[in-house]
């Protein structure tokens, strides 16, 4: 956990993630990086020196997978609040549109309801669980598919909701984060998506992967680029 913490940390002092009094609304999935955020969350409201309030906040797209008494019990366990909402995600995505590419749509589909419980709670910022791989294979997607040199930004505001949408888990690669939730013996959701594992986000995975392998300081590079030309990542 604290190397986890140390992560989360320096990326929410680096872009000013925290104020005082703030109640922030934690995506939760019940994957291995959702977990991690609300387990360092609950434990960074011990000892950080601003105040701040949390609650988990869940979306159900609909899959035969999603297993709300898992997620339930996971917030019961870490006295958090817990807040889940159902929806038409999987119907909307995969069955009127038939997206190819559904990833996009289901995120922005997401993200509104999310929007909308965190207002309705009285939360003023939003915290998703992006790692450092999401970050690096986000801007090679944007790169290679539409020719944008861009990725997500570590902290937006989002004018139209008045929401501050923040990632702490930037800085943290997802080998830490999977090793963490191995060693300490966490239990995650099951993978429910139908796209986990084939979408072209797993083929950037692979990419920069192989290109580890002749260019080992690959990710350094790549992390240095965004840092120094994307506005947002300055």
């Amino acid at each position: 956990m604290q190397k986890i913490l140390g992560f989360m940390r320096k990326a929410i002092e680096d872009y000013g993630m925290i104020d005082e009094n703030d109640k922030i609304a934690i995506g939760l999935s019940g994957g291995k990086d959702s977990i991690t955020l609300l387990m360092g969350f609950k434990n960074l409201q011990r000892f950080y020196p601003k105040k701040f309030d949390i609650i988990a906040v869940s979306i159900n797209p609909g899959f035969e997978f999603f297993d709300l008494n898992f997620l339930k019990e996971t917030c019961k366990n870490l006295d958090v609040p817990f807040f889940c909402e159902d929806s038409h995600i999987k119907e909307i995505v995969f069955d009127i549109r038939n997206e190819k590419n559904p990833c996009s749509l289901c995120a922005n589909l997401r993200r509104g309801i999310l929007n909308s419980i965190a207002i309705r709670e009285g939360c003023n910022k939003i915290a998703l669980g992006h790692n450092e791989d999401d970050v690096l294979e986000t801007f090679m997607l944007n790169l290679l598919y539409t020719g944008s040199i861009s990725t997500f930004a570590p902290i937006s505001y989002m004018d139209r909701s008045n929401i501050t949408l923040i990632r702490p888990l930037i800085y943290a690669p997802e080998k830490y984060i999977r090793n963490f939730v191995k060693r300490n013996n966490i239990k995650v959701m099951n993978k429910s998506c139908p796209m986990d594992g084939v979408s072209k986000r797993e083929d950037m995975k692979k990419m920069i992967k192989d290109l580890q392998l002749d260019i080992p300081h690959i990710r350094a590079n790549l992390y240095g680029a965004i840092k120094r030309n994307i506005d947002g990542w300055k």
